[in-house]
């Protein structure tokens, strides 16, 4: 995909963060597209979630700078800058003792929408994300995986936020519903036109998603590009080696 907008949704710049004696992220710099989807691969512990929770101001880093929309990550303006963030985890990180639509309706609440907007912004979104209305009536132990998935993501756009942040979103699901929500997903992100940042282990699913991959190591980036580049002109033998590790089922069938 052509990039359409010059200046970038997100930049880090010199990014470190270290817990304890581990380190996260090592004087790392990458550059997000505004309007694109951007998909973070790598092998565990190489920093993908640390950066996706660095850009919703989750973790701040030990040195270095975060910039979104042009404009320096601060703690002073972070709670501004989040409403225009939707941030999506594994199971959709829903509150058990709340409905869907108390899950996907509580910041619009705490911004105090009035029942119809609100009511009218959950149908829309329940029908833009494939649930069922009635299902949002239901806790989160009623409802099946996907449908949790479903929920998060319509809370991550309720406020109709120019990003959405998913870290790992379909890793806790079983295949043929991975298999899709990846359909479903991939036509939604077309449809909104929102810079998208998701994490993920899965280099297929990144491949299917993604305008641009970032593979990481370590804590720095090894190569950013498509998947077709990597796959053809991987710029270290790590790019090689992870890019290739994934078996297919013809190869074992």
């Amino acid at each position: 995909m052509a990039l359409r907008y010059p200046r970038p949704m997100f930049e880090l710049r010199q990014v470190s963060k270290r817990y304890g004696e581990t380190v996260a992220l090592d004087a790392l710099d990458l550059s997000i597209a505004r309007g694109a989807t951007t998909a973070l691969i790598g092998p565990s512990g190489a920093g993908k979630s640390s950066v996706l929770r660095m850009l919703v101001g989750l973790e701040w880093p030990d040195s270095g700078e975060v910039r979104f929309d042009g404009a320096p990550l601060r703690r002073e303006t972070l709670l501004e800058q989040r409403r225009r963030i939707g941030y999506v985890i594994q199971e959709g990180g829903l509150f058990p003792h709340l409905t869907g639509a108390g899950n996907a309706a509580l910041l619009a609440r705490t911004l105090d929408w009035d029942r119809t907007r609100i009511d009218t912004r959950l149908r829309d979104l329940a029908e833009l994300c494939r649930l069922p209305y009635e299902a949002l009536s239901r806790y989160p132990a009623e409802l099946s995986g996907g449908q949790r998935q479903r929920v998060g993501l319509i809370r991550a756009l309720m406020l109709d936020p120019q990003v959405l942040l998913l870290d790992e979103p379909l890793g806790a699901l079983d295949p043929v519903v991975r298999h899709e929500l990846q359909d479903q997903m991939r036509a939604l992100f077309d449809q909104l036109d929102k810079t998208v940042v998701l994490v993920t282990h899965d280099v297929a699913e990144a491949a299917w998603l993604g305008d641009t991959l970032v593979l990481m190591h370590e804590g720095r980036v090894l190569q950013q590009g498509s998947a077709r580049e990597l796959l053809e002109t991987p710029a270290d033998p790590f790019v090689r080696q992870f890019m290739g590790a994934q078996r297919s089922v013809g190869e074992v069938a």
